[in-house]
């Protein structure tokens, strides 16, 4: 197997990306290929103590890189020699089996959008990142890539977070449910009146397991595997989830680090706090798959470090060895709307 990786995108980039693309190559036993100016990632390597490329691992020149300031709908064409648009033509030219980027989200999901193309039939492509609950996982879909969505939008990302609960987090029936502002079946505005009718209906036929409208408490504390939603409410929920996480990891620490007592106290649970704090790290995840697409494209996180890029290569590898985007392919026709109920047929 063969991971791409943007060597240039991202806040630690290039340097966090040569070291995680060399980890990743070294611990989870694949092809690394990193994308971005050749010359400058072999001077980081002579920096490092390192004269010949590991085993495994590649260099692909791009010279241009994609800035968080350019237009996202006009970066293929702006930046056409970028690490992110050269790495995405080779995923798509069929020169590896997934791509990993720390880039721009709104660039990666424009030029994933136009090079590597959506699956045949998906209006919009979506990301479902994972995050812990009490229960386990959660698949939140959309969190950020479409605003402005129509109900058959929904419908398809409950229908593609749920092949991808099933097929990468071994979920045999996931649940799915709609983020809304109350569980009964008449809230919320005229687009998730729509969404609930769809899902419902895609319920009846089996094609997911749809358990109606979820609070975001609610979810939070195991009510569905996946949660529905369009990109600016899941976008608010994804960060509100984080901002909190990161509140009471402080405030826990400030209390356990106040007196002598609380110290010991800290000491004994010093195991389990760090396996606590170690489910809300966005490093052990890695990043988000951008579902949709014709073939695993990841995005990881903004400030990723070497952990966080050799997290985003398993989650990569994980897709590639799942079949997510088979199964999406596979599945298309349960996730279209009937002709008589599309207003664009």
């Amino acid at each position: 197997m063969k991971i791409i990786i943007d060597a240039m995108g991202g806040d630690n980039a290039p340097l966090e990306f040569l070291k995680g693309g060399f980890q990743a190559a070294r611990e989870c036993n694949v092809d690394i290929v990193l994308v971005g100016r050749v010359e400058e990632l072999l001077n980081l390597m002579k920096e490092q103590g390192m004269d010949t490329l590991p085993k495994g691992v590649e260099l692909m020149n791009a010279e241009d890189v994609v800035d968080m300031h350019d237009d996202p709908a006009n970066v293929v064409k702006t930046r056409k020699n970028s690490s992110m648009v050269q790495g995405l033509k080779l995923l798509a030219e069929g020169g590896g089996d997934a791509f990993v980027s720390a880039g721009s989200t709104g660039a990666l999901l424009s030029a994933a959008t136009l090079v590597v193309k959506r699956v045949r039939g998906i209006r919009r492509a979506a990301f479902g990142p994972t995050i812990p609950t009490k229960t386990g996982q959660l698949v939140l879909i959309d969190s950020g890539a479409n605003v402005e969505c129509a109900p058959e939008f929904l419908l398809q990302f409950g229908c593609m977070g749920s092949f991808y609960a099933r097929k990468a987090l071994d979920i045999q029936r996931p649940r799915v449910g709609l983020l809304n502002n109350g569980a009964e079946d008449t809230k919320g505005d005229e687009l998730h009146k729509e969404a609930y009718q769809l899902l419902k209906a895609a319920g009846e036929k089996g094609t997911i397991d749809f358990v109606g409208n979820v609070e975001a408490r609610d979810a939070m504390t195991g009510a569905c595997d996946v949660l529905v939603c369009d990109g600016f409410s899941g976008n608010v929920m994804l960060k509100s989830i984080e901002g909190t996480a990161l509140f009471m990891g402080s405030l826990l620490k400030k209390t356990l680090y106040r007196s002598f007592k609380t110290k010991l106290a800290a000491l004994l649970l010093k195991k389990d706090l760090k396996q606590l704090m170690g489910t809300l790290d966005y490093k052990k995840v890695g990043g988000t798959m951008l579902l949709g697409i014709s073939k695993p494209v990841i995005k990881a996180h903004g400030s990723s470090d070497a952990e966080a890029v050799v997290g985003a290569v398993r989650q990569a590898i994980a897709a590639v060895n799942a079949g997510i985007c088979e199964a999406i392919k596979e599945n298309i026709n349960e996730m279209t709307l009937p002709k008589e109920m599309d207003p664009n047929a």
